[in-house]
């Protein structure tokens, strides 16, 4: 899959969330998403996480910034709705673990997926807060022994991306980094409605909601400045 660096992030450039699926299962990959926001605010830290992943264009600035750097076919895949891909599309074939939200959030998520996604096999699921060494060495271990194809973890950034990898190095999976979906798929948030989605405006809709954002989304300003001069 074609693939660019902007502002020193690899970041791929799928053509439809089939295409991106089938790398993630083709590669067994960690599926990270890149936004204008990890995009501009990239650190050596960040940079390194990512780019020893997968990192895929959840937001339009990703897009955007693809598209200038020539990935005309590039589509935006918000990681909130490819988790949701992926269980209908091998929700007969693969086998899902959960982990993130809190108890009431997880128990919400897997009890709203089951009714969905009868055929589904969630063989194992836990809350994201890991409070001590213990617990994590414990879901570690899990994780190991019930071999699932694919772990979704819905902690934020880069908790889930580090939590992702040290499983990964005991059992090679498909993993994706959830942040918030969780929430969003059970109504404890809710996402802005289809019109302001289809029309790449969610972060105008965030803002009109939560005025107090203006601070974070004053960046995306200086993005497409340095976009437009080619700066990323």
């Amino acid at each position: 899959m074609e693939h660019k660096i902007l502002n020193g992030i690899q970041t791929f450039a799928p053509q439809s969330r089939k295409e991106l699926m089938q790398y993630a299962f083709d590669q067994q990959a960690i599926l990270v998403a890149v936004n204008a926001e990890k995009i501009l605010h990239a650190t050596d830290e960040s940079r390194t996480i990512i780019n020893r992943n997968v990192g895929y264009p959840d937001g339009i600035g990703a897009v955007w910034a693809l598209k200038k750097k020539g990935c005309t076919h590039v589509v935006k895949i918000p990681g909130c709705e490819l988790w949701l891909n992926v269980i209908k599309e091998y929700e007969t074939s693969k086998t899902f673990y959960l982990v993130g939200g809190s108890e009431e959030v997880i128990q919400a998520t897997v009890k709203k997926l089951k009714k969905e996604f009868p055929n589904l096999t969630i063989v194992n699921f836990r809350n994201g807060y890991l409070k001590s060494e213990e617990e994590r060495e414990k879901l570690i271990q899990d994780v190991t022994k019930r071999k699932p194809d694919v772990i979704f973890v819905a902690m934020g950034s880069p908790k889930q991306e580090l939590l992702m990898e040290e499983m990964y190095r005991f059992h090679p999976a498909v993993y994706q980094g959830l942040g918030g979906s969780f929430d969003v798929y059970t109504g404890k948030v809710n996402r802005a409605p289809q019109w302001w989605v289809k029309n790449n405006l969610e972060w105008a809709y965030r803002l009109v909601k939560q005025p107090s954002r203006i601070k974070r989304q004053i960046h995306l300003i200086r993005f497409f400045i340095l976009l437009q001069f080619n700066r990323l």
